[in-house]
């Protein structure tokens, strides 16, 4: 399941990137990602219905003779091949299904896999399915907020588990002499109304630029889909599961900063670029960019603990996180402090909160946007 997994500064130079874990290690997302796998499978009948019901085929030219899919955020792991894997029966459905167009004109498929420079695309590219794969295939390293694509190429834009992740860090919410000091605090969620305010604001100018560039790049009839954890319309930041779990992971590292493990200063200057939309905000920033209609906007059925593939233990839960942050903290703090961190956080999901009633929260949407006519 593809996500926006690296911290990139727009604007400032060449900016810093932190993937996922790549490789097959223990810490790998490769090897810990099924749960985000259990989102995408929980969303595949909508998005499957989407694609027949709303790709507007007979909008596409008539000289089309190749689809072009991506996956935005692709990391590694088998979550992208299987997410493409639906959405290219779900077109092919679509075609035979449509009696104006020839069975014999049913086009080729070219699949692209993104997600930025430092992601292992070696790894992701070794694990590609051979047997039965009906598309070309290739990579397109680099940012999904900004451009990626030529103009109006792609027919069909898939993105997962990814656009709750910021393309920076607000930089007043590191800033001592700014009311939006976050200090003390690796997240926004239990901050004062001025970090919330900015972190919100930074989500507000992302998705403006996410959605012009893909307002660029997609054809007209063709589709975004976006899956993606949702921070219910009037819940409190505080109250989002993600944000507890983060927080949790935070009073960690202000732990071992009493310590003096690691220094309190690192501490004060260290957020987590994330930031968990509403519908509601989601639905303003579309409708500011007025390029897309909304075909859907709905929750995935509910993914209960009682569901997972295995049991999703403390330790499991916790491995699930340190393949998603070991980037970022180790950029922070250093490479030694990763298992005693870990081990700690662990510790706390465990004896601190339900592991089970905290993920039941979680809420998933699904939006499936369409290309408006382009002038």
């Amino acid at each position: 399941m593809g996500t926006e997994k690296e911290l990139s500064k727009e604007g400032e130079g060449e900016g810093e990137a932190y993937p996922m874990k790549g490789g097959d290690g223990a810490y790998s997302y490769s090897r810990n990602s099924s749960y985000q796998g259990e989102v995408r499978n929980a969303a595949k009948e909508l998005v499957s219905e989407a694609i027949v019901e709303s790709l507007d085929i007979l909008k596409f030219s008539p000289s089309t003779t190749i689809i072009r899919v991506v996956d935005l955020g692709c990391s590694v792991g088998p979550n992208t091949f299987l997410a493409v894997q639906n959405i290219l029966e779900a077109i092919q459905l679509n075609y035979c299904q449509n009696q104006a167009v020839p069975k014999s004109q049913i086009p080729e498929f070219q699949v692209f896999f993104n997600d930025h420079v430092s992601n292992d695309f070696n790894t992701l590219f070794l694990s590609l399915p051979t047997a039965d794969r009906r598309y070309y295939a290739a990579g397109v390293p680099g940012s999904f907020y900004s451009r990626l694509f030529p103009s109006h190429s792609l027919h069909v834009v898939h993105i997962s588990y990814a656009i709750h992740w910021l393309s920076r860090v607000p930089k007043e919410v590191i800033d001592r002499t700014s009311p939006a000091w976050n200090k003390g605090r690796i997240t926004y969620s239990s901050a004062s109304d001025e970090v919330i305010e900015a972190f919100s604001a930074q989500c507000a100018n992302d998705m403006a630029r996410f959605l012009q560039a893909r307002a660029e790049e997609i054809a007209e009839g063709g589709l975004m889909i976006l899956i993606f954890p949702v921070r219910p319309n009037g819940t409190p930041h505080s109250q989002v599961t993600h944000n507890i779990v983060h927080d949790l992971l935070g009073s960690c590292l202000v732990d071992m900063a009493r310590k003096g493990i690691v220094g309190k200063e690192k501490v004060d200057t260290f957020n987590l670029p994330l930031y968990y939309i509403s519908s509601q905000e989601l639905e303003a920033a579309i409708e500011r960019n007025a390029c897309f209609s909304i075909e859907r906007m709905e929750s995935v059925p509910p993914l209960t603990y009682s569901q997972k593939i295995a049991p999703l233990t403390a330790k499991a839960y916790a491995f699930i996180i340190r393949s998603v942050m070991e980037g970022l903290i180790k950029a922070q703090f250093g490479e030694e402090i990763l298992d005693e961190l870990f081990r700690s956080f662990s510790k706390k999901l465990e004896d601190e909160v339900s592991l089970s009633d905290l993920v039941d929260k979680i809420v998933y949407f699904c939006a499936v946007l369409k290309r408006k006519a382009i002038n």
